[in-house]
């Protein structure tokens, strides 16, 4: 990030690259008194939701790599700059803007006492995203992450020499291990710093550490499906859920909600709309991990099927070979699900498997209705018009959707993936 003007730049935002979206130069927003990491109004934020919170990150992860630098030169350096960097250059900021927008739905006009608190949890939201990231690409072994070396690759390169690559693998995996710890530390700490109310406080901090323990717990259930060599439908939506359902939207949309002071009959249609459109995310992610383009997604294309993850979508690919006696299309999943050197003619093999059971219009069927469930939840509530707008187009991004226009029900024998308890607001998938 940019120096400011008579100042020593953090060691984590030197060399860091541009500011965020929407960050003009030096520290001060164009028309306003307001610098970059305090005082916006919220008319300012819904402007721009990504860019105030990189702005309140800027901040923050100014000071912490400041503290990491007085700890230890070599760790600020090489894991507490990396961290902030990573947190800093990437991502949309997709769950912080449902924490906004949740906030925004249940308050019409924020007071600027509301505003403050919103971007630093927010910002703490980012950060428990960069821990999820670095684990996950490490225990994935993914090489990429938005189209740039994951952490633990680069930790690797970073030490490797000829005739180490072994050794410095091994030294890249542990040292994300620590980056994701940091990050992970680095959000509870501004979680803690936030400034929330006597009531605000202890809704905030329930939700914080129910999404903190459900990301690890889904997680887990992503690592158990793949050692397990699970073909559970119900066990992939269960990852789903919990995995990403709940930490990526329906917890976001329930911090704005606390936030902003919502009664409970709002927040519960908030969190099940956050819940149908959670679930269709990550089957929009399942379907990108199989027939995404590189240069789109940042990541390597058909990586779930030689990790042999347990996904929705293989999962309802398996059930429909075995549903039509596909020997061939069932030997080739077994043959090709979990090869770690699998070729582009063999991911090929295996995309017009999904294709020709109808998996893969199955699944993106249930995104559609997925959807329709959750823009149904957001009408039943007594939402800010224009804020509940701007959460169906969310819904609708995520889900990998043009608008929030879906399609209509589904064929006869097609249920849902989501159980009813979830769908109409349950806690159980």
């Amino acid at each position: 990030m940019r120096r400011r003007t008579g100042a020593t730049a953090p060691l984590a935002l030197r060399d860091a690259g541009p500011p965020p979206s929407g960050c003009p130069s030096g520290n001060v927003l164009p028309g306003r008194g307001d610098t970059c990491s305090a005082g916006l109004g919220p008319d300012t934020v819904d402007a721009d939701v990504p860019a105030a919170v990189g702005r309140m990150l800027v901040g923050v992860l100014g000071e912490q790599v400041a503290r990491a630098a007085e700890i230890e030169g070599t760790f600020a350096r090489d894991v507490a700059a990396r961290v902030a960097r990573f947190t800093l250059e990437g991502g949309k900021r997709t769950r912080s803007q449902f924490l906004w927008w949740g906030l925004r739905s249940c308050e019409d006009r924020p007071g600027a006492c509301a505003v403050e608190p919103a971007l630093r949890v927010s910002a703490a939201v980012e950060l428990i995203q960069t821990c999820a990231l670095i684990h996950d690409d490490a225990m994935d072994r993914s090489p990429l992450r938005r189209g740039r070396p994951a952490v633990h690759a680069e930790f690797a390169g970073q030490y490797a020499t000829p005739g180490t690559a072994e050794a410095a693998g091994r030294f890249g995996t542990s040292a994300a291990v620590l980056a994701g710890d940091l990050a992970l530390a680095w959000a509870d700490d501004t979680v803690a710093g936030a400034e929330l109310g006597a009531e605000t406080g202890p809704r905030v901090r329930h939700i914080w550490r129910a999404m903190r323990m459900e990301m690890v717990a889904g997680q887990y259930l992503d690592l158990y499906g793949q050692i397990a060599g699970s073909r559970s439908a119900s066990l992939a939506v269960r990852t789903a859920y919990l995995k990403s359902a709940r930490y990526s939207v329906e917890r976001p949309l329930a911090l704005g909600a606390a936030l902003a002071g919502a009664d409970e009959e709002t927040t519960r249609a908030l969190c099940a709309a956050g819940r149908c459109a959670g679930v269709a995310f990550q089957f929009q992610d399942d379907l990108m991990g199989v027939f995404g383009d590189q240069d789109r997604t940042g990541k390597p294309s058909g990586g779930d099927i030689r990790e042999g993850k347990l996904t929705y979508l293989l999962a309802v690919g398996r059930a429909r070979a075995m549903e039509r006696g596909d020997r061939a299309a069932l030997a080739l999943l077994d043959r090709c699900v979990g090869d770690s050197e699998l070729d582009a003619a063999d991911l090929e093999r295996v995309r017009a498997v999904l294709v020709g059971t109808g998996a893969l219009d199955l699944v993106e069927l249930r995104i559609h209705r997925l959807v329709t469930r959750s823009i149904r939840h957001l009408a039943a509530a007594a939402l800010e018009p224009s804020a509940a707008a701007r959460l169906r187009s969310l819904f609708a991004s995520v889900a990998g959707l043009r608008t929030a226009t879906v399609r209509g029900p589904a064929p006869d024998g097609v249920s849902s993936p989501v159980p009813a308890g979830v769908a109409e607001g349950g806690s159980t998938v």
